[in-house]
């Protein structure tokens, strides 16, 4: 990956609608070499995949959670049918394996704290070896990023 590339995905980062023109234009390419980088990006894995981003009160969900998870039992299949199972679940957005006093952090999206207490009720707590769960209610979210910024030097 060059410098070229580097400026490319920090472009499709911002806006990943641009088309491969104007993505040419901005990083002073011809639209094929552009085409081609791009093309190998998707194909070497860097890009993993475009997604659209939205706004989560404009379409119902108001309430974020994280949820530190503590299972009773650690070995490798225990781990892995909770992985299979949490993955499942539409509310679930990211599930992080840790270290330290949590196996795991969750973070849930859910239309309210009715939703979310439901959720954990009737989904979460009904998972086998669940040892604890500890909530932390998102209050507001002061910065929410989902690009990295990467050296085009």
């Amino acid at each position: 990956m060059d410098k070229i590339d580097a400026k490319i995905l920090n472009i499709l980062q911002k806006d990943c609608t641009l088309s491969v023109k104007d993505v040419a234009a901005m990083v002073g390419l011809s639209y094929t070499p552009t085409y081609e980088r791009i093309r190998h990006l998707h194909e070497s894995g860097i890009i993993k995949k475009s997604a659209v981003i939205l706004e989560p009160s404009k379409v119902g969900i108001k309430l974020f959670a994280y949820c530190n998870v503590t299972l009773k039992r650690q070995s490798k299949e225990y781990l892995k049918q909770f992985e299979e199972q949490i993955f499942e679940m539409p509310e679930v957005l990211e599930v992080m394996s840790l270290s330290g006093i949590y196996d795991y952090m969750i973070k849930i999206a859910t239309t309210d704290i009715d939703a979310y207490n439901d959720f954990i009720i009737n989904k979460l707590a009904d998972i086998p070896n669940i040892g604890q769960y500890h909530s932390s209610i998102v209050m507001s979210m002061v910065k929410n990023e989902t690009s990295y910024l990467l050296s085009e030097s």
